[in-house]
């Protein structure tokens, strides 16, 4: 099996079509100036003992060259082996609140945009370790389900927001439930799940959930994103701009404040941790910190090609082939004529 390391570089090789056929044609042009000029004996005397066909083959050496060091830039790697690859590291399902007090600004740019940020850091933080997301505001989805493709991961963080769930509200307890059902029961792996939300709303029964959750030793580890002060909630218009706050049914506006109360119960009984959001946003890294030192276990296997560099295959023949350019000269030799002469006899 062979493949590319770097294969954008091989796009590279249409220039190499393009030169010859420049080449070629400038070589007609060259030819076709000369015999209008002189003849026989006067082109003889006015290009001396130069060999048209010797410049063409030193032309076509260097283009041979480049072409083999393009290739080689795009190192090309041929598989040898197989090895298997046992896959070791925890469980986590983060539960990220999408619900609109979220959008909330007592943290910068939002609570919202901190926490993807958060998140983002922590999947680019992981190694081994699967994820899954789930989202939630009056109802919860799965994002993603659970993966070690961080990359993959990122591409569906950031196209959450508010609308990714049209239902209004803060069910947590569907939150959790879903985050729950999204462990496989039969692998041995250390879970955790990570909330991130603000606490106001809960709809559904908590302590039913905390209990299944702890059943299972599945630790929580929660994140308060929100001021306990509080902040307004924007209201945006279709353009995306401010028009107002959310106001209640007397004209005044409503503040979303945080509920700790539930959050550190939910960490607290399960064997996680509870933190509150800091502007830095460094909450995440802290719970990495924590999943670090939580002992690894297998999940899996998986069979992994290694590949060998084979770049240097195709420098050796480019500098062969221009030592061979550079010592070859554009002169008109006996020996060299005598080989044309026998290929036109041959042809002939």
């Amino acid at each position: 099996m062979i493949q590319f390391a770097h294969r954008e570089y091989l796009y590279l090789l249409f220039i190499i079509p393009v030169l010859a056929g420049f080449l070629t044609l400038l070589f007609i042009w060259k030819k076709k100036t000369l015999a209008k000029i002189a003849q026989g004996e006067g082109l003889k005397n006015l290009i001396g003992e130069k060999s048209f066909f010797k410049e063409r083959t030193k032309v076509g050496l260097l283009l041979i060259v480049l072409s083999c060091l393009i290739i080689a830039i795009a190192n090309p790697q041929i598989g040898t082996r197989i090895e298997e690859v046992k896959l070791k590291g925890i469980d986590a399902v983060i539960c990220l609140d999408v619900s609109k007090s979220m959008k909330a600004e007592d943290l910068k740019p939002n609570r919202l945009e901190l926490a993807k940020r958060e998140i983002s850091q922590l999947l680019n933080g992981l190694k081994g370790d699967r994820v899954a997301l789930v989202v939630f505001a009056g109802a919860a989805y799965v994002q993603f389900p659970m993966t070690s493709d961080y990359s993959a991961a990122n591409l569906f963080l950031e196209a959450t927001d508010v609308n990714s769930v049209p239902e209004p509200g803060t069910a947590l307890a569907s939150a959790l439930n879903l985050a729950t059902k999204s462990f496989n029961d039969t692998t041995k792996t250390k879970k955790v799940i990570i909330i991130i939300t603000d606490g106001e709303d809960h709809e559904g029964d908590i302590e039913a959930s905390l209990n299944e959750i702890k059943s299972k030793g599945i630790a929580i580890y929660a994140i308060g994103m929100a001021t306990p002060a509080g902040a307004p909630i924007p209201v945006y218009d279709n353009s995306g701009n401010q028009v107002d706050y959310k106001k209640d049914r007397n004209g005044s506006v409503i503040l979303t404040k945080l509920d700790q109360a539930i959050l550190k119960k939910l960490a607290d009984e399960s064997g996680g941790k509870y933190y509150l959001s800091s502007p830095v946003g460094e909450e995440l890294k802290l719970i990495f910190n924590d999943l670090n030192n939580i002992e690894k276990s297998d999940y899996g296997t998986k069979m992994i090609t290694n590949y060998d560099d084979k770049f240097y295959y195709l420098l050796i023949p480019a500098f062969l082939l221009l030592l061979l350019e550079f010592f070859m000269s554009d002169k008109s030799s006996l020996w060299f004529n005598k080989i044309l002469i026998a290929m036109k006899v041959k042809e002939g």
